[in-house]
């Protein structure tokens, strides 16, 4: 499972079982990190995920700002809860390129805002799984 975490939101996508393809699958509106978790969670057993693919949001440069400090620290919680693996993946980049593809689609503003963050967790996990099928 592909995780996008934003400050307002946590896009969601899932890859098929060939590890081939990631797909979006959900965006959650973020309130407090137990209800954020316990969905989270409850989508990865309901969809069997073996490991969470986290988008490290680095800075430019390949430096670590306050945004990786807040993801670092969803992530310290998070495996609290739960045995699943999780890996960060490098997510530089990944919104503004799913927010170029949906553009040139002539995606109205509304239908890009509802669906830029699962999209770019879908961007982040097919990132991960070309990189795990190079190694």
């Amino acid at each position: 499972m592909g995780l996008d975490l934003g400050t307002k939101t946590i896009g969601l996508a899932l890859s098929d079982v060939s590890l081939f393809v990631a797909s979006p699958l959900e965006t959650i509106k973020r309130t407090k990190f137990t209800a954020d978790a316990e969905r989270l969670l409850a989508l990865a057993t309901q969809y069997e995920v073996v490991a969470l693919v986290v988008g490290l949001p680095l800075n430019m440069d390949g430096t670590e700002g306050p945004r990786c400090q807040s993801t670092r620290a969803f992530v310290r919680n998070l495996e609290k809860l739960t045995e699943l693996p999780v890996v960060f993946q490098d997510e530089r980049m990944s919104t503004q390129a799913v927010t170029r593809t949906l553009l040139e689609a002539d995606t109205s503003r509304a239908r890009r805002a509802e669906l830029v963050d699962k999209m770019a967790a879908a961007h982040i996990l097919q990132g991960a799984l070309d990189r795990l099928r190079n190694l």
